[in-house]
């Protein structure tokens, strides 16, 4: 089963053909925040170490040969939600848990919904492995890029796991 991800930002981009060569425009809340000359990918610069790094490593993820990401992160939110975001990353390749579980491992057993929350703003999806969160009774729930990607996401874990 091929797995498709469409990831929506609120920020959006373009491509713009120039006499000049392709540019990348980018724009959020209808203001232009950049316009730069792009050779090939608008994404990954050939001299952008740690995009290509974090590429090369979603490749091999996605190919089943990665299970611990090593590419350098940083995510910024609330002191919760950042706690929330390094109890994820705890969470064994190709296991999942339960929000409650999730909520009880910071030690905040009432603030499921909360926990719930912090998921849905990760901002730094699959290495920030949310995909493994799960409902109590092992249903599949809310996901960013949607409940089929979820499932794509685990599907793929556990066929490389038993490999």
């Amino acid at each position: 089963m091929e797995c498709f991800f469409i990831w929506i930002y609120k920020k959006k981009s373009m491509e713009y053909k120039s006499p000049l060569g392709t540019l990348y425009i980018t724009a959020d809340n209808g203001f232009i925040t950049g316009i730069k000359y792009v050779n090939n990918s608008p994404v990954v610069s050939p001299h952008d170490e740690v995009l290509n790094l974090c590429k090369a490593e979603l490749d091999a993820y996605f190919a089943g040969t990665l299970r611990a990401f090593t590419v350098p992160i940083r995510a910024v939110g609330t002191p919760f939600r950042m706690r929330v975001w390094e109890e994820l990353r705890k969470i064994p390749y190709g296991e999942t848990i339960s929000y409650k579980t999730l909520a009880n491992r910071i030690n905040h057993p009432s603030a499921v919904r909360a926990v719930g929350g912090a998921n849905h703003h990760n901002p730094i999806n699959i290495i920030i492995p949310c995909h493994r969160v799960i409902g109590r009774d092992g249903s599949l729930t809310g996901y960013a890029g949607g409940l089929d990607a979820k499932r794509c996401l685990l599907d793929l874990e556990s066929r490389s796991r038993a490999a």
